[in-house]
């Protein structure tokens, strides 16, 4: 049974077998390990991933694909297949209460990347590893450094909630239908859980990245009381702009806001 990919659903399905093996190795599923798959598609990845892991859960919202994963894999004891949109999944719950830490990996389209890493980082205390494959441009975004142009407010929250490491990059010629543009693969191994003042943090990270071309100052001040005051407090040069500022930074901040309780609450933003 063959399906044609979506359009409407960003699918571009991985055929290159050597980067479907170079994703799997990256992931390194045992056979103890429980495995989620978001997207599998045609199951190019859950092919290799049912050798190896000790259970693989699919996360497949395409009914078409549905069918096929089901009658492909219909003879595989460790797989488990669930029609559902991986952006309203609770992954606790089917992993179960007391189960060990489970692996994550997927092929994202563009249109839902920022919001399933943003679930991702919510829930990131049930995972020991994700590796995720993005378009390029998103691997560089949320991997952008302090002071890189490509930073923005997922880097800062990729970087407080996950060592993130860059793998490698796959060209189109390796998907069908060619997509238009590469495709980068990164590994995330989630951090502890932030402290009580994240909702703060996240606000804060928001605000200032507002509008990039801005310095901190003029972004902030649309969102706190005295901006530059607790700037100079938390020793930060209001006239930067928010891509330079390090991670210690935005919690010293975040830090000194809370602590001075001087946000605005009528605002959106924080």
């Amino acid at each position: 049974m063959h399906v044609r990919a979506k359009k409407s659903l960003g699918q571009n399905f991985l055929r290159d077998s050597s980067f479907v093996e170079r994703i799997v190795n990256a992931l390194d599923p045992g056979d103890t390990d429980i495995v989620f798959e978001i997207g599998p598609g045609q199951g190019a990845l859950t092919a290799q991933l049912i050798k190896r892991a000790g259970r693989l859960i699919a996360i497949e919202f395409d009914r078409d694909m549905i069918a096929i994963l089901a009658e492909r894999f219909r003879s595989a004891g460790n797989f488990e297949l669930i029609k559902a949109d991986a952006l309203n999944v609770d992954f606790s719950s089917l992993l179960g209460v007391g189960t060990k830490k489970a692996k994550l990996v997927a092929n994202l389209p563009y249109n839902i990347s920022t919001p399933i890493l943003q679930r991702l980082i919510d829930q990131r205390e049930i995972f020991s590893e994700i590796v995720l494959m993005f378009q390029r441009e998103v691997v560089e975004r949320i991997t952008a450094p302090a002071g890189g142009k490509e930073r923005g407010f997922l880097s800062v929250l990729v970087e407080n909630a996950f060592a993130a490491d860059y793998l490698f990059d796959v060209p189109p010629g390796a998907f069908q239908p060619v997509p238009k543009v590469w495709s980068g693969v990164v590994r995330l191994i989630p951090k502890p859980a932030t402290t009580k003042d994240y909702p703060l943090f996240k606000k804060i990270v928001s605000a200032s990245f507002a509008q990039k071309r801005k310095t901190m100052l003029n972004n902030l001040r649309q969102a706190v009381e005295d901006a530059q005051g607790l700037l100079a407090e938390a020793e930060i040069d209001a006239r930067r702009r928010a891509e330079t500022l390090t991670l210690d930074e935005w919690w010293k901040l975040t830090r000194t806001i809370a602590r001075t309780r001087s946000v605005r609450d009528d605002r959106d933003t924080i």
